[in-house]
């Protein structure tokens, strides 16, 4: 396989299994809050963060996989769900035309030999979708850099420790963290200076961003967004990340006891309804972590969504017990149906007897046509 297959291979493999493990997640998460287990935040982003770095890796999973069946470890297991669908045809488990099966087993090679050479106009539009839609991703990105980048250089310095810089800003309404290189980034809007109560929980807030490291991974998912954009999974994964790190943060600072509730609250009532007055700059800047984020179609149809959702968490705040150990016995079993379901949907690495034999049956179809038709156009003469 040349490199330009191996690359759209790997990138197919990954969009099933994020599509897949989000299917399993919400399953999952369900079960959780049946379970009283609904507020065990901390834990649901470890699972969500750790399935999403197994989907990243999983080309190396496959590379091992196969590297220990060539050396003989696992020549009896086969989980590749094509081998596994004609094996379950040639022993009578379904009808259809042996010629129908073989290009529906061979259809996704044949989309992924188009893609690669430009070959046919349903390829040419993936290609053409494709590039447009990551080249409008990336310059977001990169133009959303340049926005948070100016607003962090023109903010000032209030406070420093370690690798922690705390900075006041005219620019900005909303309190939100970033990072360079090797620096920390808390930036504040400057009226909160009058405000001891707003801005003892908005720090508090975003240095929990920091120490649970939400972003890093909100780095490392916005650079992702631009390659998967087509894919709807990818969207309600990284929301659903969002959503767990805001109600993780919010109920490590109220445990440790030093804000009461209802000034957390009220905290994040005020600074919501700043956001919904924020400039447009401040909203395309990435990747940050905003203390509040606010809607504004839902908030004219009286809804607040995640805000309200994060109130009522915190007013309904309760400590879980036991969340390694369901962060343990949860994931294994996540893990163990990815690795399954990342052996199955990769492409047949070599020419089993079962698909020789299909090969075989096709053939025969093909002849036994051909000889209807000779014998067709014999009666006729």
């Amino acid at each position: 396989m040349i490199p330009g297959e191996l690359l759209l291979d790997a990138f197919l493999n990954a969009n099933i299994l994020l599509s897949v493990a989000y299917l399993i997640w919400r399953c999952v998460r369900g079960l959780m809050a049946r379970t009283g287990m609904e507020q065990a935040y901390g834990s649901q982003l470890k699972i969500l963060n750790s399935v999403f770095l197994l989907i990243i890796f999983s080309p190396l999973i496959i590379h091992a996989y196969l590297s220990l069946k060539n050396v003989g470890f696992t020549i009896n297991v086969n989980f590749n769900l094509s081998d596994m669908v004609v094996s379950h045809y040639l022993n009578g488990g379904f009808e259809m035309k042996a010629s129908d099966l073989e290009g529906l087993i061979r259809m996704r090679d044949t989309f992924m030999l188009n893609v690669v050479n430009g070959d046919g106009w349903i390829a040419q539009i993936v290609i053409a979708v494709f590039s447009v839609g990551f080249i409008l991703g990336a310059t977001r990105l990169f133009y959303s850099i340049k926005c948070l980048r100016g607003i962090v250089k023109k903010s000032y310095k209030w406070r420093s420790f370690g690798r922690i810089r705390i900075q006041l800003s005219d620019r900005t309404l909303v309190p939100f963290s970033t990072r360079g290189l090797r620096c920390y980034y808390v930036v504040l809007p400057s009226h909160m200076l009058a405000q001891s109560h707003e801005l003892r929980v908005s720090i508090a807030h975003e240095l929990q961003h920091i120490r649970q490291g939400d972003l890093e991974w909100e780095i490392f998912l916005e650079a992702l967004k631009p390659l998967f954009f087509l894919n709807p999974f990818f969207h309600a994964w990284k929301r659903q990340i969002e959503d767990l790190r805001e109600f993780n943060c919010d109920s490590k600072v109220l445990n440790r006891g030093v804000i009461d509730v209802k000034t957390y609250c009220e905290t994040l009532l005020s600074v919501c309804q700043n956001t919904l007055r924020r400039d447009r700059a401040f909203v395309i800047a990435v990747p940050k972590v905003t203390l509040v984020t606010a809607n504004r179609s839902l908030a004219r149809q009286g809804k607040l969504g995640l805000l309200e959702h994060r109130i009522l968490s915190a007013l309904d705040l309760r400590p879980i017990k036991r969340q390694k150990f369901m962060f343990v016995m949860t994931t294994l079993p996540l893990a163990v149906v990815l690795l399954i379901t990342t052996i199955c949907v990769q492409r047949s690495g070599d020419w089993s007897q079962d698909r020789l034999m299909l090969s075989t049956v096709v053939n025969l179809e093909r002849l036994d046509e051909i000889n209807r038709l000779s014998t067709f156009g014999r009666i006729r003469n």
